[in-house]
């Protein structure tokens, strides 16, 4: 897939940004936001918006400060939400006319949903999380989602049912809560949508289900 170059200014630091190009008319794009240890360019981010490109969905990737700058220690929520907010201003200019989704990776995600919990005027249709946290390795709670009832917005979860950061009958618990919520468990995928290759029987890729699955529940009605 062919995506362009570019950059957002959050208070004075330069973030990376990588835009699809050709995106067809009224598609929508995800703005989407990586993992706590992994920037825009990883080989996870990068198989999920090739993925989505090939359902003719387009994505609009970003660096939080933190990973631009090299460093180790996530950005506080509040950097990250102003981070969100100069990406998704910069994605609605780019790509005026379309459908915005605000989307992330594990942390990317998280984050994603503090925004539009915090912002529901926002101008987005809905938000994919590809693997939500909710919570720590073996750590099983579910205090992360305490703010999911807000966000006004439909949601999609994608995640692998051998998730460490999503015990399956919470994430199943806290979904079913949630009118707006929708649930696609990936069988045999891990956080990082590693699969079991002998015990997986869906034979599509999984990268190709889930942007299968995010084209299907954004064409619903």
């Amino acid at each position: 897939m062919d995506y362009e170059k570019g950059s957002i200014d959050v208070d004075g630091t330069r973030l990376t940004t990588l835009a699809s190009k050709n995106v067809a008319a009224d598609a929508p794009v995800l703005v989407f936001g990586h993992g706590a240890g992994a920037n825009l360019q990883h080989a996870h981010m990068t198989a999920i918006a090739d993925a989505l490109g090939d359902q003719g969905i387009g994505t609009f990737r970003y660096n939080f400060p933190y990973m631009e700058l090299g460093k180790r220690r996530v950005d506080k929520q509040e950097v990250c939400l102003q981070t969100i907010d100069a990406a998704l201003a910069a994605a609605i200019e780019r790509f005026e006319g379309h459908p915005i989704l605000l989307a992330g990776h594990s942390f990317g995600g998280r984050m994603s949903s503090h925004y539009a919990a915090s912002n529901p005027d926002a101008d987005i249709s809905g938000l994919v999380f590809f693997s939500f946290p909710l919570h720590l390795a073996k750590k099983p709670a579910t205090k992360r989602a305490a703010h999911l009832p807000d966000i006004t917005r439909p949601m999609l979860f994608l995640s692998g049912d051998r998730d460490a950061l999503a015990d399956t009958k919470l994430l199943e618990g806290v979904t079913g809560d949630l009118p707006l919520a929708t649930l696609h468990w990936l069988y045999t995928a891990d956080h990082s949508y590693k699969i079991l290759k002998r015990t997986r029987v869906d034979m599509i890729d999984v990268y190709e289900e889930a942007a299968t699955e995010v084209a299907a529940w954004f064409s619903r009605p």
